[in-house]
């Protein structure tokens, strides 16, 4: 990641933090200012065109900030991002902001991977778990490896906790051979 998207992201999150803005919805209305302006050739071309002139951008932005129901501090930034042609480093920023953001609140991402689907009361069980673990809340993300048999696998940040019985079956398998 860049110096720069970070200073746009701390930025923003200064901002957003002095004017009580919610992060998260903050973050919901960035990704989907970006996954519109992804999806849309014509709105690229305008936006990114640097000649057309700033007063025109704005419009166009101001209709899609009405139409999603954009906080003006939301408004306010992507419009800085546009006057210094950064658009194209929008999803980089968007990355940065989400960090921070989510150092700010203390919530860590954790990845869960089981052998199988877990149902709702062992994914509130396990998640309880790992937010002992993570020392705070944490956002989850679940997948599925069968390989692992049984268990399951986290991690966190870069820590990973490995209580699959694939790796228990390993470090019998290396006793074994040991003794």
């Amino acid at each position: 990641m860049s110096v720069l998207a970070l200073r746009y992201a701390h930025a923003f999150a200064a901002v957003a933090g002095s004017k009580h803005v919610d992060a998260g919805a903050a973050q919901a209305q960035l990704h989907d200012f970006s996954a519109t302006l992804a999806g849309s050739h014509d709105l690229r071309e305008v936006l990114m065109n640097p000649s057309i002139p700033n007063p025109q951008k704005l419009k166009v932005l101001d209709a899609i900030a009405g139409r999603i129901g954009m906080f003006p501090q939301v408004r306010n930034f992507l419009a800085v991002i546009m006057e210094h042609q950064r658009l194209p480093d929008l999803d980089e920023i968007l990355a940065e902001y989400h960090a921070v953001a989510d150092e700010e609140s203390g919530t860590a991402e954790a990845e869960i991977i089981s052998a199988h689907e877990l149902n709702a009361e062992d994914r509130a069980e396990l998640e309880a778990q790992v937010e002992r673990l993570a020392g705070g809340r944490v956002r989850t993300k679940y997948s599925q490896d069968a390989t692992l048999l049984g268990g399951a696998v986290v991690r966190i940040g870069s820590t990973v906790y490995d209580g699959s019985i694939r790796a228990r079956l390993q470090q019998l398998k290396l006793r074994l051979m040991n003794a």
